[in-house]
């Protein structure tokens, strides 16, 4: 609720709405307000870990009882589980709120284990991405019950392993489809790492940011790889191309606008940058192997930097900056050391971490304290 104010009262300011005084009278009154509700990072961190082990201390518990139950008794006990959880939270919301979200988040969490142990209980046609489906609904109905960050968070994750798994289910025989999706991956990881741009992220964005930013490199090595030509041919005979490139493409900009509307031709910059690097060898396969895929990893990673800057982003500038450190190294591991001595491979490698170490985290302090005088 704080970041719904604080922003709400920026824009009444900004329209003409209230004058400096009123507003800095409303900032001490919901300052003072709020208080009472805050607790200390070492709070939080016990209620988290509290929460994690409670998920693992109710799966062993179910485990060491589950050959003694009948069906019935198994499923009726997976659900009264989640049940209870949720009750729970919403029994203590008003004493307890941070609690209270950890029980409803671990509820949900506990949802999708009921779904897929229901499946398994009463023998149901296997369709693994339907379970994920349904866990997503309900990460989405608990996220418009308590508009919190959690539920947000698992339906952001779960709704594209649904839609992913629906593909790889229905191009599991075919040649090199696994490359779509892992075009969709990385535009999908960008659109989440950038989900806000100056202003001060609220939680659920702050998790989108976190849930975009730690999978971003690997999923950029994955898309990197050339995409086989004969994928093309067997998608266009069946249908499945346009639903494949919605899937990588549409979904992710679709998600793009919602999160930041005008802004979102950002976005649709990130995107050609991805379907450049995912079919770029396409092109020019000898070119792109061994040196234009590593170029073109320089230019995403000094892109990622500037968009860092001109919305003032530091956590762009620090990833853009390692994005750049990595791709110059896996160039040399790739390209450079095959064709050196061995002594020659351990200095150059030195060199090459000292020195480039040392200007890379000079130029990221410089580009960082350049946004903190820009902020004072």
């Amino acid at each position: 609720m704080a970041a719904d104010w604080k922003s709400a009262l920026e824009r009444w300011l900004g329209a003409g709405l209230l004058d400096t005084a009123t507003a800095e009278r409303i900032r001490a009154f919901e300052s003072q307000r709020e208080k009472p509700q805050s607790f200390r990072w070492q709070v939080r961190i016990a209620i988290a870990f509290g929460g994690m082990m409670l998920v693992a201390g109710i799966l062993l518990w179910v485990a060491g009882r589950w050959d003694n139950l009948s069906p019935v008794g198994r499923c009726s006990l997976v659900f009264t589980m989640v049940a209870v959880l949720h009750l729970a939270g919403a029994l203590i919301a008003k004493r307890f709120a941070v609690l209270a979200t950890t029980l409803h988040a671990v509820g949900t969490i506990s949802l999708g284990a009921a779904i897929f142990l229901t499946g398994q209980i009463f023998n149901l046609e296997e369709h693994w991405p339907g379970g994920f489906m349904l866990w997503a609904a309900g990460a989405w109905l608990g996220w418009l019950l308590f508009r919190d960050w959690p539920h947000a968070a698992m339906g952001a994750l779960l709704t594209p392993i649904w839609l992913f798994g629906e593909w790889h289910v229905a191009t599991e025989r075919l040649l090199g489809a696994e490359r779509v999706i892992s075009q969709g991956e990385l535009l999908l990881t960008i659109v989440y790492f950038t989900a806000v741009g100056k202003e001060n992220a609220s939680p659920v964005q702050k998790a989108l940011i976190w849930m975009g930013g730690i999978p971003l490199i690997p999923a950029v090595f994955f898309a990197a790889e050339t995409m086989d030509p004969r994928l093309l041919d067997s998608l266009a005979s069946n249908g499945l191309l346009a639903f494949g490139w919605a899937m990588a493409y549409v979904l992710p900009m679709a998600i793009a606008y919602a999160l930041r509307r005008r802004a979102a031709w950002q976005a649709a910059l990130a995107a050609a940058w991805v379907l450049v690097l995912a079919v770029g060898g396409m092109a020019l396969p000898h070119f792109w192997q061994q040196l234009g895929v590593y170029l073109w990893c320089l230019l995403g990673s000094v892109g990622l930097i500037a968009w860092g800057l001109y919305e003032e982003r530091q956590e762009r500038i620090n990833l853009g900056v390692a994005g750049f450190a990595i791709t110059v190294i896996t160039f040399y591991f790739a390209s450079v050391m095959d064709k050196l001595g061995r002594a020659n491979t351990l200095i150059g490698l030195g060199v090459l971490f000292l020195v480039g170490g040392w200007f890379l985290e000079r130029t990221r302090r410089r580009l960082v304290a350049r946004l903190e005088r820009g902020a004072s």
